[in-house]
């Protein structure tokens, strides 16, 4: 069965709130109505594998779970809690990636709900973490914001060119003029390096979205820790405007219309 087939037989066999659409190489992305801890849609990959099936995460999962860390690292029970959540939906934990293997075509369905369903209770996880990075910086920024003659929103959610939604720390209003505020704090090196890819990713997907064209695109820095490296801020510099928390005149003014 070819890649077309294959979406098109998903399709009919899965509820109308799952949307099958044939991704690169030849898997098939199911977009699932499951939301991650941020407001991120849960997506898993379906492919055809010898006789049977492989529906995998490519391990999103995981990967979004170590971002909110701030050492970028799962402590031993949150390892046994994700192993739990394995055993008990079934599904195998293969080099960071949730898999589960179908044979039957007929199966195939159930396998797609299991699947999301472990992705989502992974990133539950979340919930066990002691800290949450960015919670104190964003609290600091909310009470900033009260203080000027700005109408805001916190954690709202835009749709990209492809149809994807991402979760916007801010959305800023300065009279008409609108800025999306993504808001990047982490206390570890290696965890910014991947906070700073994610948002280029969100970025570059709303430039291409008509719903945010007019907007302003702002990547507030929270540099009171010394993890931020020149290449991440240049990597972001392409796709929006950046600006440092430690120079609030500087976000005040990215803020007001040109």
């Amino acid at each position: 069965m070819n890649a077309s087939d294959l979406c098109d037989a998903l399709r009919d066999s899965l509820p109308a709130l799952f949307e099958c659409a044939v991704a690169p190489r030849g898997a098939i992305r199911v977009r699932t109505p499951l939301l991650y801890p941020d407001g991120g849609m849960v997506d898993v990959f379906v492919e055809e594998r010898g006789a049977g099936y492989v529906v995998t995460d490519y391990g999103d999962a995981l990967g979004w779970l170590r971002m909110q860390s701030a050492g970028g690292k799962l402590s031993p029970k949150q390892r046994w809690m994700i192993d739990d959540v394995c055993l008990t939906l079934g599904v195998e934990l293969d080099r960071g990636q949730i898999t589960l293997r179908c044979e039957d075509r007929s199966a195939l369905s159930d396998a797609v709900h299991r699947g999301a369903q472990a992705v989502l209770r992974v990133s539950d996880v979340w919930f066990t973490f002691r800290t949450r990075p960015g919670e104190s910086i964003a609290d600091e920024v909310d009470d900033w914001l009260r203080q000027r003659p700005f109408t805001y929103e916190r954690a709202i959610r835009r749709s990209g060119h492809s149809g994807r939604d991402w979760t916007v720390d801010y959305e800023i209003m300065s009279g008409t003029h609108k800025s999306l505020v993504f808001l990047l704090s982490t206390g570890s090196r290696a965890v910014a390096r991947r906070l700073s890819e994610h948002v280029v990713a969100g970025c570059f997907d709303l430039l291409q979205s008509a719903e945010v064209s007019q907007a302003s695109l702002i990547s507030l820095f929270d540099d009171t820790a010394d993890v931020w490296q020149p290449e991440d801020i240049n990597l972001v510099q392409n796709v929006s405007k950046t600006v440092m928390w430690s120079r609030p005149d500087e976000f005040e003014q990215a803020l007001l219309p040109a």
